[in-house]
């Protein structure tokens, strides 16, 4: 049997990234070896070569979706406030879709990991939307804050960790707050630290 046989028609390339994806979050990318995402997603060891060549490589692939996503995205900036919500909105639902993505992507950052440069090429169309949407707001006066760069990072800090970690945030009632609710609140937080008035 070919390794395109095996899994009998299922998405071999996806079933592997899936379990990759759990398995980066939850042990990191150092943490984790080809065997473990294998029998995590129940396949052989040769399918990881035989579709991505490698560890490495299934790492980078995860990041695809995102760079995607946020790619198409377009904002013509002739009002920067709604579109800053927007993008707030966007990103805080694409984080609860993607709970693991953006776990593994916060690894990375906070460990400045040999990865992370070649991350760039994924997540640099996220950073520069929020960077043109934020000069344009400085340049209309709509955003009041003095530096762009501290905007930008604390602006996209804030929206990464926009998901209470129930081991630091132990809820009495143990409801999981709605993506609506985390987004409205995100939006609240951001606009106030930028000096921009929130319109009702």
């Amino acid at each position: 049997m070919s390794p395109k046989d095996e899994m009998n028609g299922k998405d071999v390339k996806t079933v592997i990234l899936q379990a990759a994806k759990k398995l980066f979050a939850l042990k990191g990318f150092e943490g984790t070896t080809v065997r473990q995402i294998c029998d995590e997603a129940g396949v052989s060891l040769a399918l990881v070569s035989y579709h991505f060549g490698g560890k490495e490589n299934v790492f980078y692939a995860l990041f695809e979706p995102l760079r995607h996503y946020f790619a198409k995205m377009h904002y013509d900036l002739a009002d920067p406030v709604a579109d800053l919500r927007e993008f707030i909105e966007k990103f805080v639902d694409y984080r609860y879709e993607e709970r693991y993505l953006i776990c593994i992507l916060q690894q990375e950052l906070m460990m400045k990991s040999p990865r992370v440069e070649k991350l760039t090429y994924a997540i640099f169309p996220t950073w520069e939307q929020l960077r043109n949407i934020l000069q344009a707001g400085m340049d209309q006066g709509a955003v009041r804050f003095p530096s762009l760069e501290f905007a930008v990072n604390f602006t996209m800090g804030t929206i990464i960790s926009s998901m209470l970690d129930p081991y630091l945030n132990p809820m009495e009632d143990k409801r999981e707050m709605t993506p609506a609710e985390a987004a409205q609140l995100t939006v609240k937080f951001v606009f106030n630290g930028l000096g921009i008035d929130i319109k009702q």
